[in-house]
């Protein structure tokens, strides 16, 4: 996997995190504006980064899979224990 694809990664798994914790501090402050700022940050940041890295490194989710190839692309490029996704 190359340091691109790494640090994409990163920032996903970075700002899911951050977004996961607000929203439990967003359960018991729903009106607290800086959290709703903070978490709004934080899910554009994600969904960037997931795009740069679905656009780069290939999908992360079945769901993000382009099948209009006519078949199953989710089995192009190499699998996790081969180095890739």
């Amino acid at each position: 996997m190359n340091e691109n694809c790494l640090q994409l990664l990163n920032i996903i798994s970075q700002a899911s995190f951050a977004m996961d914790d607000v929203l439990l501090f967003l359960d018991t402050h729903p009106c607290d504006q800086q959290a709703l700022a903070y978490y709004q940050v934080m899910a554009r940041t994600r969904r960037e980064a997931m795009d740069a890295y679905q656009s780069t490194c290939g999908p992360l989710m079945a769901d993000s899979v382009n099948s209009t190839s006519g078949y199953w692309s989710w089995i192009q490029g190499p699998w996790p224990w081969e180095g890739g996704r």
